[in-house]
């Protein structure tokens, strides 16, 4: 290999965080094009993980390396939320560490590239694309600091309305409720700005419901009247436990 290219090779590697993907149009913003690329990857520099995508040879990447990439490489409205984003808060006790247990992302993206599709993370990757919180004025999200990189994902206020906006879907009404009644530090601030831009009835009322029948702190600060509740009865599950005021019917309480 030229000196040219080992001086560009050297500079790539201080550029690019360890443990993150690189993708090619982030390569070619520092000068690294595809016939160079192919030069560092037949020299065992660098290694394909898919289609235009690549990591250090000798370096391991899980998926918030991956994750990164999408943020910070491809500016991609895409953030670690729900169940995964409480874990990374520290609320781990509410969520199962294991291997094969999903990691949760939502965004307002389509898709997600292939190349992150279809490398084999160590644990399942389970992406949601809605349009049903305001993601696009990134109410409710926050960065998480790695070994080298930082993430963007949803703060605990945001991450528990993900929750109960996957129940009958991804998620149960019961475990739902349990990791509600363990948040009793949420910001109302930043829960009363969620309320009032989250377009989906169903996850206002049930955060209402539950929000009520722990009798978090926080509730006193909320101003109902400023919420769109919307109109009609809703029914998670199998119903069954009706609440009045918020007109939704929940599963009955064991």
């Amino acid at each position: 290999m030229s000196g040219h290219k080992r001086q560009k090779l050297n500079y790539l590697l201080k550029a690019w965080p360890k443990g993150t993907v690189a993708v090619s149009s982030w390569l070619e913003e520092q000068g690294v094009y595809r016939q160079l690329s192919d030069i560092y990857e037949k020299s065992s520099w660098i290694e394909s993980i898919g289609h235009g995508a690549f990591k250090h040879a000798e370096d391991h990447v899980d998926w918030t390396g991956g994750v990164y990439a999408l943020q910070e490489q491809l500016n991609l409205n895409v953030h670690v939320g729900s169940r995964t984003a409480l874990r990374l808060h520290g609320h781990s006790h509410f969520v199962p560490l294991s291997e094969d247990y999903p990691v949760f992302l939502f965004g307002a993206v389509r898709f997600l590239p292939v190349w992150f599709r279809q490398y084999k993370w160590k644990q399942p990757v389970k992406y949601f694309n809605t349009n049903s919180f305001p993601y696009k004025e990134k109410v409710g999200l926050t960065k998480k600091e790695m070994k080298t990189y930082s993430i963007t994902l949803s703060s605990c206020e945001l991450a528990i309305m993900e929750v109960l906006y996957l129940v009958d879907k991804n998620e149960t009404y019961e475990h739902a409720s349990y990791l509600m009644e363990g948040l009793k530090t949420l910001r109302p601030a930043i829960v009363q700005e969620l309320l009032e831009k989250t377009s989906s009835i169903k996850v206002k009322r049930l955060f209402m419901h539950l929000a009520e029948r722990f009798n978090h702190p926080w509730m006193k600060y909320i101003r109902v009247s400023n919420i769109d509740l919307g109109k009609g009865k809703r029914v998670i599950g199998e119903g069954g436990n009706f609440d009045s005021k918020y007109n939704i019917s929940v599963p009955q309480k064991e």
